[in-house]
C-alpha cells in the first residue's frame, strides 16, 4: 500500500512540475515590458505591425521547442489595429463566452483549465490576464499556454501503477483519467458518479495547494487483488533477498574459514616437524593474507633456524675434529717416546761423563739431544717465542752437524721483529727434521737447508728450503690431498701433526704450501698470524 501511494505521489509530482513550467514561462511574459508594448501600441498599417511583430514575438515561438511539455504560445488582445495571426487571437464576444475568461475575470493568478472540453477535448492551458503594469493596460492582453497532451498521457498512464488514475476538480469532477472505459471527455461526470467495482481500493493524494489548481486532487483507484498479488510478490522477494543475504555469506564464510582452517593446519604440521629437527619448508601460494604472511615469516625462521644449526653444528664437529687429531698427535708423540724420564736422566748421566772424560763436542751434543727431550716433554704448554723455537732447531741442526760434519750446512735469514712472536709449540722443527733426514741426508753430494722468517703486515712467514732428493709429483699430491680430507696420522706424521694443530687454532688464517721436484730439493712455506 505504502508503494502504491509513492507512485500516486510520483504522478502528482511529475504534473505539478509539467504546470509549473508553463507557469513560469507565463511569469516571464508577465513582467515583460516588450508585450505590454506590442500589444498597447496602434498601428496604421499592416506593414508596421508585420515589422513589430518579427521584432518582439517571434522569439517568444523559442518555448515550444525548449520544453517538450509545451505544446504553443498564444495571445489575446482587443487592440482592434493588430493582425489576428500567428498566434496572436481577438478578444471578442467569442471569447468571452468561454468559461476560462469568466474565471480569469474573477482571479488575480494563473488559472489551469481543461479547454474546449465540449469537443472532447484533452487540452490543458495556463490561462493569465498581462495586467502587471497598470500604466501600460489600454488594451486587455492575455497569455495562454498550452500543455501537450502526449506528456499528461505519459504522466498519468504510469506503467508502474496497477491501476486507474484521476485529475479532479474543486468540485469532484474527472478532468482527466487513465481509465478509458468511461467517457470523462464530453461528460460533466463526476467520481462519485463512477461505479466502483468490489474489492477495489481508493487511494487519495492531497489537494494540490499551487493557487492555479483551484482545489484539484489526484486519485488513484486499485484492484484489491492486484495489491494482494503485489504484497505476495514483495514477500517472495524479501523470502529469497534474504535466502540470498543469509546463504551466499554462509558459503563465504564456510568457505573462508575452511581455507584458514586448513592453512592454519598445515603450518601446524610443518610446526611440529620442526620440533624433530626436520625444517622442511611449506609451500607458499602468495598469499597475502595474515595465514600468507605467517607461511612466509615460517619459511624464513625455517631456513634461519636450519642454517644457523647447520653452521654451528658443523663448526663444533670441525672443533671436535681437530681436537680429536690433537689428541691422536699428542698420543703418537707420546707413544714415540718410550720412557722419556729415564732417557732424559740417562742423556745427562752421559754428558757429564763426557766432559769429565774431556769430550767437550760430545758433552755439547748430548747437551742438545736432552733440550729436545725436555722439550717434547712438555705438553701442556702449547705456545713458545721463534725465539724459543729457533733455539731447539739449532740444537737439532748442530747434532746433524756433528753427524755428518762438512756434507751439511745451514743458513738462517730471520727478522728482528720476529723473534718475539708467539707460535705453537715445536711447528717449525719437524720440517727441518724432514729437510736433514729425508733430504739432505738421501744425497751423495753436500746438502744445504736454508730457514727464513720474517714478520711482514702482522703475519709471519717460514720458509724452509733444501737441495735434497724431492718428492715424485704423485707423492706430493697424495700427501697434501691427505692434509685436506683429515686423514688419520699414518705416514708423514710430523707433517700431519703440525698441519692439524695450526688448523685447530688458526681456523682458516693460515696458508700452508709443500712445492718439492724430485732430485732438486723441496721448498716449505707457512704463513702464520704474527702474535706477540
Amino acid at each position: 500500500m505504502h508503494d502504491v501511494q509513492l507512485l500516486l505521489d510520483q504522478i502528482s509530482n511529475e504534473f505539478v512540475n509539467v504546470v509549473d513550467q508553463a507557469v513560469g514561462i507565463s511569469s516571464s511574459f508577465y513582467t515583460d515590458t516588450r508585450i505590454y508594448d506590442f500589444f498597447d501600441t496602434e498601428y496604421d498599417s499592416a506593414i508596421d505591425y508585420v515589422e513589430a511583430y518579427d521584432f518582439y514575438l517571434l522569439e517568444y515561438n523559442r518555448y515550444s521547442p525548449l520544453y517538450y511539455s509545451i505544446q504553443s504560445v498564444s495571445f489575446y488582445t482587443d487592440n482592434p489595429s493588430i493582425i489576428f495571426a500567428g498566434g496572436v487571437r481577438p478578444i471578442n464576444e467569442f471569447t468571452m463566452e468561454h468559461d476560462w475568461y469568466a474565471r480569469l475575470t474573477e482571479v488575480k493568478h494563473p488559472i489551469l483549465i481543461r479547454t474546449n472540453p465540449n469537443l472532447n477535448s484533452e487540452l490543458f492551458s495556463i490561462i493569465r490576464e498581462l495586467d502587471y503594469y497598470k500604466n501600460r493596460s489600454e488594451y486587455q492582453k492575455i497569455v495562454r499556454i498550452d500543455l501537450n497532451p502526449l506528456t499528461l498521457r505519459h504522466i498519468f498512464n504510469n506503467i508502474a501503477f496497477q491501476g486507474d488514475v484521476y485529475l479532479l476538480n474543486g468540485n469532484g469532477s474527472i478532468e482527466y483519467t487513465s481509465n478509458n472505459s468511461i467517457d470523462w471527455r464530453s461528460n460533466n461526470l463526476t467520481f462519485e458518479q463512477l461505479e466502483i467495482p468490489d474489492g477495489t481500493i481508493i487511494v487519495e493524494n492531497q489537494v494540490l495547494p499551487q493557487s492555479y489548481s483551484e482545489g484539484m486532487q489526484i486519485v488513484g483507484t486499485v484492484k484489491e487483488d492486484v495489491l494482494l498479488e503485489e504484497l505476495y510478490n514483495s514477500r517472495q522477494f524479501i523470502v529469497i533477498l534474504a535466502t540470498i543475504t543469509f546463504i551466499l555469506p554462509t558459503l563465504l564464510i564456510i568457505l573462508i574459514s575452511k581455507s584458514i582452517h586448513a592453512r592454519l593446519l598445515r603450518v601446524l604440521r610443518y610446526i611440529k616437524k620442526m620440533k624433530k629437527q626436520n625444517f622442511e619448508l611449506i609451500e607458499f601460494a602468495g598469499d597475502k593474507d595474515e595465514i600468507g604472511e605467517l607461511t612466509n615469516e615460517f619459511n624464513n625462521m625455517s631456513r634461519t633456524i636450519n642454517k644457523l644449526i647447520n653452521e654451528v653444528y658443523i663448526a663444533n664437529i670441525e672443533k671436535k675434529d681437530l681436537e680429536i687429531r690433537e689428541k691422536q698427535a699428542q698420543l703418537s708423540a707420546l707413544q714415540s717416546q718410550i720412557n722419556p724420564h729415564f732417557l732424559f736422566n740417562a742423556l745427562e748421566t752421559i754428558r757429564m761423563r763426557s766432559v769429565i772424560k774431556g769430550e767437550k763436542e760430545t758433552a755439547k751434543i748430548i747437551q742438545n739431544m736432552a733440550k729436545i727431550f725436555r722439550n717434547s716433554l712438555t705438553w701442556g704448554k702449547d705456545f713458545q717465542t721463534v725465539r724459543e723455537e729457533l733455539i731447539l732447531i739449532t740444537c737439532f741442526l748442530e747434532i746433524q752437524k756433528y753427524r755428518f760434519g762438512d756434507k751439511i750446512d745451514f743458513e738462517f735469514q730471520i727478522d728482528d721483529e720476529a723473534y718475539d712472536c708467539i707460535i705453537p709449540n715445536m711447528v717449525f722443527l719437524p720440517f727441518v727434521e724432514n729437510a736433514s733426514i729425508h733430504g739432505v741426508e738421501s744425497i751423495k753430494e753436500n746438502g744445504k737447508i736454508h730457514i727464513s722468517i720474517k714478520n711482514r703486515n702482522k703475519n709471519l712467514y717460514f720458509t724452509i728450503t733444501d737441495n735434497g732428493l724431492g718428492m715424485e709429483k704423485e707423492q706430493l699430491t697424495k700427501l697434501m690431498q691427505s692434509l685436506e680430507n683429515g686423514e688419520s696420522m699414518g705416514d708423514s706424521v710430523g707433517i700431519k701433526n703440525v698441519y692439524y694443530r695450526l688448523k685447530l687454532y688458526y681456523k682458516n688464517d693460515f696458508d700452508f704450501s709443500i712445492t718439492s721436484n724430485s732430485d732438486t730439493g723441496t721448498k716449505v712455506e707457512i704463513r702464520l698470524p704474527a702474535d706477540r
